[in-house]
């Protein structure tokens, strides 16, 4: 169980850094933290699709899509995949699609909205360097919460999350 972003706000402060609004809950799970892993995907979901087919172990797939709109970069069939790996979450600094399955899959999802054109897949990319995405510089093994409130990262896990 992921701990409220509002109680890790009130706690730890400056310790602590939202994430700039502008996402919307698409997956099955609303609720969710865990282990930051990145991948820079530019307009091409190539290496998230190579992250989702890893054993996730209760990381939170941190994709930045540079907010482009013009593709999504994760879809249902992805979500399942990553739902099924053990990932917990998926935050897109871009699109998604198959908005009516993502909820389906056991996976959380945010994204900056949905678009109906699937990505190129040219193995363009980065894995599990420091991102910048909705404000804020993310990198492998910093810690990602997400609830109805927002989402906020820190340095490492918070309160009693496992480490």
């Amino acid at each position: 169980m992921s701990i409220p972003t509002a109680d890790l706000c009130d706690e730890y402060g400056d310790a602590v850094r939202v994430l700039e609004g502008g996402f919307a809950s698409y997956g099955g799970v609303v609720a969710f933290g865990g282990p930051v892993s990145t991948v820079v995907a530019p307009e091409d979901n190539s290496l998230v699709r190579d992250a989702v087919a890893e054993p996730g172990a209760g990381r939170v797939l941190v994709v930045a899509g540079d907010g482009s709109t013009r593709c999504a970069l994760v879809g249902g069939n992805l979500a399942v995949q990553a739902a099924a790996n053990g990932w917990v979450g998926i935050v897109v600094d871009g699109c998604v699609r198959d908005a009516p399955e993502l909820p389906e899959a056991g996976v959380g999802i945010r994204a900056r909205g949905t678009c109906p054109r699937r990505s190129v897949k040219r193995g363009l990319g980065e894995r599990d360097v420091t991102v910048a995405v909705a404000g804020a510089e993310l990198s492998p093994g910093m810690w990602l919460w997400a609830d109805e409130d927002g989402m906020v990262v820190a340095a490492g896990p918070l309160g009693s999350d496992p480490a």
